[in-house]
């Protein structure tokens, strides 16, 4: 049986003019994760970051205009009109896990039961061409997961992330009937939360975000393109202790969360297939690699229960740690030299440099909101 995460500290409601602020400040030109914290760091608040940024920007070489304040209203009653409400990165329901992931998206919009995610979570991903086997065991693994307690996630695309959905939505109403233990399914979409992708899931989409959770990071109205599936699956593997692949051909996109979890130090699981069989070749190709093989959901549920932040699987590549920007540092370091097209840790700017960490971290927010910076996996950064 799954127990309920440890609550998180009790914060004080934000004020609606700082929600509008972040949420202007994250929209802005060049401002991703990574800087959007590090200038909330600096300067305290969103309003006094906004005001920054056209210094900053001009210090890294080029003009720059905040978004329109317009926009932003209107994105926040697309966002009640649709139904949806936003999480913030230091709300009291915002996941504890995946607030501990490398730069975890700032603010989420979000349709359903929020408490979702202070229960246990596994994620289930599989290929959008796999098997009818595989697509039975994503129902049944999913089902029993939820009916044990855990919040099940996937990315609602076709083929194995509906079944685990489908499945998963079966077990948390047989668990609310019976044990009331709180499972349930998490679906986290590439697109804004009002947009449904792939349209046959339409109605699977709706479900799921009137019976359990559904997460967008993307502002509503966005079509779904090919590089926000990454950003998606980075929300997938950080809400969860384990990531269970179902199916996966070896350039699977589902593989892409399975490393994304290694990188983050949660436990990977696959389950494994025939050699013959091309659609097995990337969970056995895991299995060779470190993952955990599994073959029902009880062995997820024993090697979940028993995680404490260490995984057993050795498939684990470690992140490296990102330096944090210091309040101290008024003047940025001079590291445009040191940069190249090629990526480079920030900590080796900083070893190179021989300045404070807090002075290349300005160096470097000036040049990415000049879009002169480009932020890669790991806290490394390279010339655009």
């Amino acid at each position: 049986m799954a127990d309920p995460a440890p609550a998180p500290a009790p914060v004080p409601a934000l004020p609606n003019e700082e929600a509008l602020a972040r949420l202007r400040l994250l929209r802005s030109p060049n401002v991703g994760p990574v800087s959007y914290y590090q200038l909330l760091r600096r300067f305290g608040s969103a309003g006094e970051a906004i005001e920054a940024l056209p210094g900053l920007a001009a210090r890294g070489g080029a003009p720059y205009r905040p978004t329109d304040p317009a926009r932003i209203a209107a994105e926040a009653a697309a966002v009640r009109a649709a139904g949806a409400r936003y999480l913030f990165h230091d709300s009291p329901t915002y996941s504890r896990l995946l607030a501990q992931t490398d730069a975890p998206p700032p603010i989420l919009t979000m349709r359903g039961d929020a408490t979702l995610m202070e229960r246990p979570a596994v994620a289930l991903v599989g290929a959008r061409n796999a098997s009818a086997a595989a697509m039975r065991l994503a129902r049944e693994f999913a089902a029993a997961l939820a009916e044990a307690g855990y919040a099940v996630v996937s990315g609602l695309a076709r083929v194995v992330d509906a079944a685990v959905h489908r499945g998963a939505l079966v077990g948390g109403t047989a668990t609310s009937r019976g044990t009331g233990r709180g499972g349930g399914t998490i679906g986290v979409i590439a697109g804004g939360i009002d947009v449904c992708y792939p349209p046959e899931n339409a109605d699977l989409q709706n479900q799921v975000a009137a019976e359990g959770l559904l997460l967008a990071e993307m502002p509503p109205g966005t079509e779904p393109q090919a590089r926000h599936f990454p950003r998606r699956n980075r929300i997938i593997a950080g809400l969860c202790a384990g990531t269970v692949v179902v199916e996966a051909a070896p350039r699977s996109g589902s593989l892409i969360t399975a490393r994304i979890a290694g990188e983050c130090g949660r436990e990977i699981m696959a389950i494994p297939g025939s050699p013959l069989d091309s659609r097995s070749h990337g969970c056995n190709q895991l299995i060779r690699d470190g993952a955990i093989l599994v073959q029902s959901p009880q062995d997820v549920i024993e090697l979940l229960e028993s995680y404490s932040g260490q995984p057993r699987s050795v498939f684990h590549e470690p992140a490296v740690p990102e330096v944090p920007a210091g309040r101290d540092a008024h003047e940025p370091a001079d590291v445009a030299g040191l940069l190249g097209t090629a990526p480079v840790a920030v900590d080796e700017l900083v070893r190179l440099s021989q300045a404070p960490a807090g002075a290349v971290q300005l160096a470097l927010i000036e040049l990415e909101l000049a879009g002169r910076l480009v932020r890669h996996a790991g806290g490394r950064v390279s010339l655009a």
